[in-house]
């Protein structure tokens, strides 16, 4: 009987992964302008993937507000540029922008904002940037996400 178990306990290991794919992660944004990280990779294998944002600094987000947006490489500066328009009210984005593939609103000392999109659209290997909207802050405060 004993046998039997550790038998049936083994093939149940055997069936199912090891390790599930993270599908999500965490990103920082300081005072000083930088996200804690420069690239993020998402598993092909999530059909989903959660994006986290942590505003680590003490300023209010009208003065040293962050966001986390996520588009095409070709798109960042076109994006910026109407964004600044838009104004903080609109979380520096234009509305309805289809250029924006995801984004989180603005956010300022100790909050956090997620967003969670569908990894399927996106094209294995990019390039994808993300980068903060807030006016200026995209000079320092971007990365690359890869689908791989």
């Amino acid at each position: 009987m004993k046998r039997q178990l550790i038998a049936l306990a083994l093939l149940g290991l055997a069936s199912t992964p090891l390790w599930a794919a993270n599908c999500a992660t965490t990103i920082e944004g300081t005072d000083s302008m930088q996200f804690n990280k420069s690239s993020i990779v998402v598993p092909a294998s999530c059909k989903t993937f959660t994006v986290t944002l942590k505003h680590t600094g003490t300023m209010a987000a009208n003065v040293m507000g962050h966001d986390w947006v996520l588009a095409k490489k070709s798109d960042e500066q076109g994006i910026l540029a109407d964004g600044v328009a838009a104004g903080l009210a609109k979380d520096y984005l234009k509305p309805g922008d289809k250029r924006v593939i995801a984004h989180t609103k603005i956010i300022g000392a100790g909050q956090t904002a997620s967003v969670t999109f569908k990894v399927a659209p996106l094209k294995q290997g990019g390039p994808y940037e993300y980068f903060c909207s807030f006016p200026g802050h995209a000079t320092l405060m971007h990365g690359t996400l890869t689908v791989k």
